[in-house]
């Protein structure tokens, strides 16, 4: 009977023992969910069960005020004049609004499915839009990218049909690994430089003739007037010249960027012979400021290009260089192929005062003119011969205004053109303008659809 007893005594304190435990437990658990859902003193002194459901009350009323946040937002979006997609951590498309439906050409009617996430490349058939998506997952940064959307025909006879759409995509992170893109059209934006071409190119053509004719008579009339008054004769030739300069620049930015473009004429060429070439065409420019030529490179580098054009890149690039360089200074011209496959890196540094940050990105728009220390500066040899020249190849000594404006953009287009690309920085070293131009290894053969 006493061990009996004993026995219950034993088991009546540890029930009571885990019973102290659990109930300690559970008020742990209450105050650390009251406090994980309401961090407020006005109701620590009620009951555990009170707290619990004003916490529980509060918690739900924020949460319809963030749906209510969320629907408007989505609302907002939906009538949005700009396409929107949300992108989830696994390239699923969550949700997008009408307009990114109109330029991606996304069916969302009930029965297309996208009830629930579909895989983008399900829906949208876009590398470039993919590869915008992945650059803003990888580094977490806002991304922006410019491309031509080929949407399919939805009729499967006429598959090889597409529409073209050019658009900007801006894809910035959010939380979780997602994404969210915007999605605009630059369909009004090419119409409009299209138009802006068409109208640049007619007025060129139609200032050509008569711009040849007074120059015409200009250069007639200075052998038949009095020796002080031929300076007013030469000051006429200048600004004709410089204006012809200005109709040509414009006449070849139209025709390589134009549908009446001809396309490339490549043949294989000594990239260093055609360096060497242009420095002599500009070697008159170069010597009454006392520059040099530093050339650093293989003897000899056949690429295949189109000589003519590349011709008029160097000459550009080099008389660029010419114009802003001091006295007695040095430009440097580099080139760069490591092998047949990779590209060929052409490099010009001048020794100038550089480019400013500012005017770094619009360098090779039409008509910008850069900081005044690098535009429209008095040619060296304005006063001290009546030489006259059409283009930078003969290098014009009698003109006494900076270049068109057009140089650089004439540059970008031949490079273009070539299928490579263009940079312009400053030197660390030197602190000069460092224009870098990436020429391909190989041409690409044009695909024609048949």
């Amino acid at each position: 009977m006493l061990v009996f007893l004993v026995g219950f005594l034993l088991g009546l304190a540890i029930g009571l023992a885990f019973l102290r435990w659990q109930q300690t437990w559970y008020t742990n658990k209450h105050r650390s969910l009251l406090r994980r859902l309401k961090d407020s003193a006005e109701i620590t002194q009620m009951p555990y069960t009170t707290q619990i459901s004003t916490a529980i009350a509060d918690q739900d009323q924020t949460i319809t005020q963030l749906k209510t946040r969320l629907q408007a937002l989505h609302e907002s979006l939906k009538f949005s004049p700009t396409g929107y997609l949300h992108i989830d951590e696994e390239n699923q498309l969550v949700w997008f609004n009408p307009r990114a439906a109109d330029l991606l050409c996304i069916d969302f009617s009930p029965e297309s499915g996208l009830a629930t996430p579909r895989l983008l490349l399900e829906v949208v058939r876009s590398y470039e839009l993919d590869q915008l998506i992945e650059q803003a997952r990888r580094t977490q940064t806002l991304c922006q990218q410019d491309w031509t959307f080929h949407a399919a025909s939805p009729d499967p006879v006429h598959l090889s049909e597409s529409v073209e759409s050019p658009l900007r995509g801006q894809a910035f992170p959010t939380i979780g690994g997602q994404i969210g893109v915007y999605i605009e059209s630059r369909q009004e934006t090419v119409r409009l430089t299209q138009q802006r071409d068409r109208w640049t190119s007619d007025v060129a053509h139609e200032l050509k003739t008569p711009l040849t004719s007074i120059r015409l008579v200009a250069e007639t009339l200075r052998s038949r007037v009095a020796p002080p008054l031929q300076s007013w004769i030469d000051r006429l030739l200048n600004e004709t010249i410089r204006l012809s300069n200005l109709v040509e620049d414009l006449l070849n930015l139209s025709r390589l960027g134009g549908n009446d473009f001809q396309g490339l004429n490549p043949k294989t060429i000594d990239l260093p012979q055609l360096v060497q070439a242009a420095w002599q065409s500009l070697e008159p420019l170069a010597m009454v400021k006392h520059l040099q030529l530093d050339y650093t490179g293989p003897s000899q580098l056949w690429s295949k290009l189109d000589e003519s054009l590349t011709y008029r890149m160097m000459i550009n690039i080099l008389d660029n260089a010419i114009k802003h360089s001091p006295p007695r200074g040095v430009i440097q011209v580099k080139l760069t192929a490591e092998s047949d496959t990779t590209p060929t890196l052409l490099e010009v540094i001048d020794s100038g005062s550089g480019f400013s940050d500012k005017d770094l990105p619009y360098i090779f728009e039409r008509f910008y003119r850069a900081d005044p220390a690098r535009s429209r500066d008095e040619s060296p040899l304005g006063k001290h011969s009546n030489l006259i020249s059409e283009r930078p190849s003969e290098p014009s000594v009698g003109k006494q205004k900076g270049g068109t404006g057009l140089g650089l953009s004439i540059v970008r287009q031949i490079v273009e053109a070539h299928q490579g690309s263009i940079q312009a920085l400053n030197h660390p070293d030197t602190g000069g303008a460092w224009l870098k131009v990436y020429l391909p290894a190989k041409l690409r053969q044009p695909v024609i659809a048949g």
